[in-house]
């Protein structure tokens, strides 16, 4: 997943880079600040951002059905590895209306909304939606 990092933090410069629903995978976000982005991580489950604060995140526990937008306020892109099906709409709806890309790294299988468009880097599939 260091390409997945790679990816990001050459895409989202200049503000903070939010992960949502982070879970207890944390590599992703545990290499942007090896790279000195601003990582916030966000997940519902209390315990998934005990443990990432733990580990030296800046984490939030949020429900991105609802999401809390002082949050987001700041950032100039959000990403999502793996979200469930459910989460996708919701995620492209925050994204658009704080104006800032989305990228999804989906499970296979799983189809991210129809307006992101694919792309392939370094193998990985990451689909994105960009203001």
């Amino acid at each position: 997943m260091d390409s997945v990092a790679e990816f990001i933090a050459k895409k989202c410069r200049g503000g903070k880079v939010i992960e949502v629903g982070i879970g207890f995978y944390t590599k992703v976000a545990e290499r942007l600040g090896e790279l000195n982005i601003n990582i916030i991580v966000i997940d519902a489950n209390k315990d998934a951002i005990r443990k990432a604060r733990e580990l030296g995140l800046n984490g939030y526990v949020d429900d991105i059905f609802n999401p809390s937008l002082e949050l987001y306020k700041g950032a100039c892109c959000i990403y999502s590895i793996r979200p469930t099906p459910e989460m996708m709409p919701a995620l492209l709806k925050l994204a658009k209306r704080l104006g800032i890309p989305l990228y999804i790294i989906p499970l296979t299988g799983d189809s991210p909304p129809r307006e992101m468009k694919l792309i392939n880097y370094k193998g990985i599939p990451i689909y994105k939606w960009e203001p």
